[in-house]
């Protein structure tokens, strides 16, 4: 498989950011009250992962070792506040709906934790692509909440009336109904032995694992041994 297509296989089937490694939970629960919503916040935060990972793979032998994460944090942060812009000027309804959620991807753990695992050891092209495919599968899986949530909890799916509203069951587009979508996907998963981080049967690669505690150290275990000229410029 070429190695681009495979970053992207891996982003939205192998190790989906929601569905298999349960990275992102806040926008996850608090975004996805529809189907649109859900879309856009996946969308959002494609557009950083895309650009954060490849600036920061291209900057990754110029910022200093004990500036690392300040660093990361600023090539976010003015990738965020690019996209809220562009968000509130051209899709202001979007802007509206998701509110205080937008500035939060600065924080979000799989922006971060793929410059920390991926970017700043692989190239820009390929750390591009990482971005690309972790984006598409946290998109997809939003979307599909989005659209659980909307479907049951409003009768329609991007606001087309599927179901009367008569029937629909407003908790789901409430704070609760998140929590009761995301369990019954993640009681379906364990039940089908499929792999996920609250199951067991995570592959070996994954990086937390589920073990958010664990994650900076397994990423250093796991990160390429540094060459003389870089130990002594982190030592300077």
């Amino acid at each position: 498989m070429n190695k681009y297509i495979e970053r992207l296989y891996n982003g939205i089937i192998k190790e989906n950011p929601t569905f298999i490694i349960m990275l992102g939970m806040c926008p996850t629960l608090a975004t996805t009250t529809s189907a649109i919503n859900g879309l856009g916040m996946g969308l959002s935060t494609t557009a950083v992962l895309m650009f954060s990972n490849m600036l920061i793979s291209a900057l990754r032998k110029t910022i200093p070792e004990r500036m690392r994460l300040p660093g990361e944090i600023v090539v976010v942060a003015s990738l965020v506040t690019i996209v809220q812009l562009l968000i509130q000027a051209y899709v202001p309804a979007l802007y509206e709906a998701l509110g205080i959620y937008i500035p939060l991807i600065v924080v979000n753990c799989i922006i971060l934790g793929r410059a920390e695992s991926y970017a700043l050891f692989n190239g820009p092209a390929l750390s591009f692509f990482d971005g690309l495919g972790m984006g598409i599968g946290f998109t997809l899986a939003l979307t599909v909440i989005g659209s659980v949530r909307e479907l049951i909890g409003a009768g329609t799916i991007f606001n087309f009336r599927l179901i009367p509203e008569a029937y629909s069951i407003s908790i789901f587009v409430l704070a609760p109904g998140a929590f009761l979508v995301l369990a019954v996907l993640t009681a379906i998963q364990n039940k089908l032995r499929l792999p996920s981080a609250t199951n067991g049967d995570a592959p070996e690669e994954f990086v937390c694992g589920g073990n958010c505690m664990g994650c900076f150290s397994e990423c250093k275990e796991k990160a390429p041994e540094k060459s003389e000229v870089e130990k002594k410029e982190a030592a300077v």
